[in-house]
């Protein structure tokens, strides 16, 4: 039987990626990342740790944190897993009373996610609750629980929020389309509100990056990809994870209520169906 195509970065690949960032970029810092096993969510945490970050990645399976965090102690960072249920608020505030006995967290990248390509006609109660409460529900309860514990220790913080590219052009996707639209507006919302207490809080929006979550997706929607922007090529979770260090850095210190689009210009030509292109619409 024929091994299934694989798709993303390796942690080989990853630990040497060129970085645009200095070594002690983060130095000191502490950087909570869920979905932290995941593409874009891995790369993230390999461009935080080499920027000299404490890291601690959340998610819902043991053994795909156990992963990341080996190779990341193996390349001599400093990192930890925790199994957290983004969706249930319990097991948030349980999560993050205890890393903070451990001391406190300066930034938080929320790239816990998922959704599954379905026209929306076909969605189910089922189907369309899961990726709202994983997408929209589970991102707020890891906002709010951060900001809880930034306000009371009397410190700021900083919020990336990985979303989908949602002004247009994505397609099949309409559950996650609306879950992160939410997380946009909410966004926006709390970095007015959370400014006074030194809280910034943005939005990461890649296109159509190559991921290890690919394997969802047809051949063809995959091959339609590269197509799907006017530089005609799929960009990397490390083209995300650059962005998210951008925001999370002294670089970003003074943006708060932004969405930096990383997706190779899709947003102004082009489009993305993650399901069969509806004959009506072929040219």
């Amino acid at each position: 039987m024929a091994e299934p195509e694989r798709f993303g970065l390796t942690d080989a690949q990853l630990k040497d990626m060129p970085s645009s960032f200095a070594a002690d970029a983060l130095a000191g810092q502490v950087a909570v990342i869920s979905g932290g096993a995941g593409g874009i969510g891995r790369a993230t945490a390999w461009q935080f740790a080499r920027m000299g970050a404490r890291i601690v990645i959340t998610g819902r399976k043991a053994e795909k944190i156990d992963g990341i965090v080996a190779a990341l102690t193996e390349a001599g960072h400093d990192a930890r897993g925790e199994v957290v249920d983004i969706r249930d608020r319990a097991s948030v505030d349980a999560f993050w009373d205890r890393v903070w006995l451990q001391g406190p967290v300066d930034i938080l990248i929320n790239s816990a996610g998922g959704q599954f390509p379905q026209a929306a006609i076909d969605f189910t109660p089922k189907g369309w609750d899961a990726v709202i409460n994983t997408n929209l529900n589970g991102t707020w309860h890891m906002m709010q629980a951060a900001a809880l514990k930034w306000r009371a220790a009397g410190r700021g913080g900083s919020i990336a929020n990985i979303v989908v590219v949602t002004t247009g052009g994505l397609h099949g996707v309409a559950h996650t389309i609306a879950a992160r639209s939410g997380v946009v507006g909410l966004t926006k919302a709390v970095a007015v509100e959370w400014a006074p207490l030194g809280i910034r809080a943005n939005c990461v929006a890649p296109g159509a990056i190559e991921t290890d979550g690919w394997n969802v997706y047809t051949p063809e929607a995959r091959n339609a990809y590269p197509k799907s922007n006017p530089m005609m090529r799929v960009g990397t979770a490390w083209d995300v994870a650059e962005a998210c260090a951008y925001l999370s850095a002294l670089s970003g210190r003074f943006v708060t209520g932004e969405v930096l689009t990383v997706d190779g210009g899709s947003q102004h030509w082009g489009e993305t169906w993650t399901i069969p292109k509806p004959s009506y619409f072929q040219t």
